[in-house]
């Protein structure tokens, strides 16, 4: 396969889902799955269509219990275009349907084009009498107008002549089913259907969801491009409406079919009439020519803004996951109230939530596209009452941020869960991920180190830190037998340990990662305090309330959180270290993968939170979030050593105890131990980048893609491998060897900073080549490990890189 395209040889219906998600096609407001348009939703295929950010809640019964649940909406569908040869055999003259999943299917190729944001479907069909007909169909979904979406069909009869009939239309009666284990749960949530015309190839739909109230309108436009028709027509119902046609074919003589299709919600910005809108859209839309035209356009502009060239098939997933990224959160989710879906636009896991993805996705995005990074983190900042409400509700100060986040800011989390392993439900205390309140500040704060935005720092940057840090001086609770402060009650990014062996109360003790991230959270508070300007810190403490006391407590809890060690390396919680062993080799005997161990034990009536087995240790997430010298730093205002010895030890400890059920655990490990200079790096490296492309946890990338892990590979190549940070107003750079990535060739890409578009990066075995485009903007501040220097706007040079 050529690095800019993704192909597909031959009909698998067993891969269809998968195929589906990794065929999405989107512009960060609207996304299709690459279902076949000539299906409906069944088994094989799932035509799934989401606007980011409307979602809908609806309540189930669950044994004898009503949950509610918030699902990023499945909207109507407007891929249906089917067609038919007409038989001379049969009494109607009309031949069946013709699908990919039929008998006479003999060929299919489908083709995914990166570069400009199309997908190609081609087709061979041969019937009872010999015939046949190729049919090829391109489908865009449009980067630069986010309400359009596009696709043409071509037929070319091979050596004979007679008449396909085409169905397009627009359908409501669907549902989110797209999920098997959400199979209980109530899915429907449209209402308030209608259907109409609007002159002899316009059709339109309407409808709206239940509880959430938003409007949807759809119109489609459907004509003949090439051959004149020989019939045409419509039919409505309540819920989908049909353009009706006949068309000659002949050889020599193709027919082509353009459908244009419109979406607009009363979510979008200046919005009155989301119908009268789509109508309009629809009929000011060029023919499809135009479209691709302008369509490839953008997408130019979006490769140009986010380069990045790497050598061999790992390159080639690299663009596959960064054109996934950027149509998930382009230009165009800059301005919209939304975050960042962890399944993205793709399926309906999770539900479409945001939990802490952004954490691995804002990295590379800060360097890039800036703007949807800040309006990403505006979404958080709007929700800011609600994590206040939540953490008063919760007998604490400042702001406990939901794990999963949806519409309007409360926790999402289930309160129970399938394991589709047993058939089960079983209590879910993930909600208790009070972890990613720091993922937040994080993102707050890498965001403003790479752009240079004190606006943002100083205003809604300032009120998130303050209150996430009020949080987290709140719940620590001082333990005189420690002389030490305690965060009791977590779970942390593991998941796996919701509580201790023997006892009903959820949660776990001092997990490391989540004291020493709000020891981080503390200590960065601390600092905007002492250098916010003195007219901004007092509106800002009188704002939210603070007492001039409150920085006093915030001081001393981040300097005497409880990290707790066993056996010389950094213990995931208290008390881990004194979990059973587990039997790994015998269950990997027994069972293959093992990735969801959890599920494995409850279905033998035993529970993972009885060994030092972890989906992904999160004591090494320390490793992915700081720098070696500043995480040491960190222990060292915490009081504790942390040399290279005791931190190989904690990574050496983790390795073989991870089942790796989460799909970022792959890519922390490969992270920390390239950072480590790691021998076994390239493996787990190799897993992350192989994760949805391979669907290596088995189905799971058909209900969506994993956008926290396609973001983390590339930044891997951004920042893991070239040690790039942003901070002290630097770009601070350590580039590490991985032969297997790199190779003896350079990897290159661009990354924007601070006013400076196009910073151009290219990384050599023992050199470092920085370009710095010309512009009024002031020079670069560079610093390497053994030097430090500055590069001018319309300057190039090769820096010579220390000995690893």
């Amino acid at each position: 396969m050529a690095d800019w395209v993704w192909e597909y040889e031959g009909y698998d219906p067993g891969e269809e889902r998968l195929r589906e998600s990794l065929c999405t096609l989107g512009n960060g407001y609207l996304a299709t799955r690459g279902a076949a348009s000539e299906a409906a939703a069944d088994e094989t295929h799932y035509p799934g269509t989401y606007v980011a950010g409307c979602y809908n809640r609806l309540t189930s019964v669950i044994g004898g219990r009503r949950v509610q649940n918030e699902d990023l909406v499945n909207l109507p569908n407007w891929l249906p275009l089917r067609y038919r040869v007409h038989d001379p055999e049969r009494p109607s003259g009309a031949g069946g349907w013709l699908t990919p999943d039929g008998d006479e299917l003999t060929g299919y190729r489908q083709t995914l084009d990166l570069r400009h944001g199309t997908l190609l479907r081609r087709l061979r069909y041969t019937d009872r009498h010999g015939r046949v007909l190729h049919v090829e169909q391109e489908r865009l979904v449009h980067m630069g107008d986010p309400h359009l979406a596009a696709m043409r069909i071509t037929f070319r009869a091979e050596g004979w002549s007679g008449t396909v009939e085409l169905e397009s239309g627009l359908d409501s009666a669907v549902a989110n089913t797209g999920v098997a284990r959400y199979a209980a749960l109530s899915g429907r949530h449209l209402i308030d259907r209608r259907t109409g015309a609007a002159g002899p190839d316009t059709v339109w739909l309407s409808c709206r969801t239940t509880t959430s109230e938003v409007r949807v309108a759809m119109a489609a436009r459907t004509r003949a491009v090439r051959g004149a028709p020989t019939g045409s027509g419509q039919r409505l119902t309540e819920s989908a409406v049909l353009r009706t046609l006949t068309v000659p074919v002949a050889p020599n003589a193709p027919v082509t079919v353009e459908k244009t299709v419109a979406v607009y919600t009363s979510k979008d910005p200046a919005m009155s009439d989301p119908t009268q809108a789509a109508l309009d859209g629809v009929a000011r839309a060029p023919e499809f020519g135009k479209l691709l035209a302008s369509h490839h356009t953008a997408w130019e502009h979006l490769w140009r803004e986010a380069a990045l060239e790497v050598p061999g098939e790992a390159g080639h997933i690299l663009r596959l996951h960064l054109f996934h990224i950027l149509q998930t959160l382009s230009p165009h989710t800059a301005e919209l109230d939304v975050g960042v879906p962890a399944r993205g636009l793709h399926g309906e896991a999770y539900r479409g939530h945001v939990f802490w993805d952004e954490l691995f996705v804002l990295s590379y995005l800060n360097l890039h596209f800036p703007e949807v990074s800040r309006a990403l983190l505006h979404y958080r900042h709007r929700r800011l009452p609600q994590a206040c409400r939540a953490a008063a509700d919760a007998g604490r100060a400042g702001a406990m941020y939901p794990w999963q986040s949806g519409g309007d800011g409360r926790e999402e989390t289930q309160t129970l869960h399938l394991n589709p392993r047993s058939g089960r439900w079983l209590p879910d205390h993930s909600r208790l991920q009070h972890h990613v309140g720091s993922a937040v500040a994080y993102n707050v704060w890498q965001y403003c180190q790479a752009s240079g935005d004190t606006d943002f720092l100083y205003t809604k940057g300032a009120e998130m830190l303050v209150q996430i840090a009020r949080f987290w001086a709140d719940t620590a609770v001082l333990d005189p037998d420690h002389g030490r402060y305690r965060i009791r009650g977590v779970v942390g990014p593991d998941e796996y340990h919701d509580g201790y062996p023997g006892t009903d109360r959820p949660g776990i003790d001092d997990n490391a990662y989540t004291n020493v991230t709000a020891a981080w959270v503390l200590d960065r508070a601390l600092e905007l305090a002492r250098t916010l300007p003195e007219p901004r810190r007092r509106e800002l403490f009188e704002r939210v309330g603070l007492d001039r006391a409150e920085p006093e407590r915030w001081e001393d809890v981040s300097r005497r959180l409880l990290v707790p060690f066993h056996r010389g390396v950094i213990s995931q919680f208290e008390g881990y270290g004194e979990l059973a062993e587990l039997d790994w080799d015998g269950y990997r005997a027994r069972y293959g993968d093992i990735r969801r161990l959890d599920r494995i034990l409850e279905s033998e009536g035993d529970s993972v939170n009885r060994y030092q087995a972890s989906k992904q240790a999160d004591a090494l997430m320390l490793g992915y979030l700081f720098a070696p010298a500043e995480l040491a730093g960190l222990f060292r205002r915490l009081g504790y050593a942390l040399d290279d010895d005791v931190w190989r030890a904690t990574v050496a400890y983790y390795l073989p105890r991870t089942s790796h059920g989460s799909t970022l655990s792959e890519l922390v490990h490969g992270w920390v131990l390239v950072r480590a200079r790691r021998a076994e790096a390239w493996r787990h490296c190799q897993e992350a980048l192989l994760g949805d492309v391979a669907d290596v946890q088995g189905g799971t990338t058909g209900e969506g893609i994993h956008l926290g892990a396609m973001g983390g590979t590339l930044d891997l190549v951004q920042r893991g491998l070239t040690g790039l940070e942003t901070r002290e107003d630097a770009l601070w750079l350590d580039p590490v060897p991985l032969p297997e990535l790199s190779g003896l060739s350079e990897y290159r890409f661009s990354v924007r900073y601070r006013g400076h578009w196009g910073v151009a990066l290219r990384v050599r075995a023992g050199r470092l080549w920085i370009s710095v485009p010309d512009s009024e903007e002031s020079p670069i501040e560079v610093r390497l490990a053994d030097r430090s220097l500055s590069v001018s706007p319309g300057e190039s040079r090769w820096v010579p890189l220390p000995p690893g």
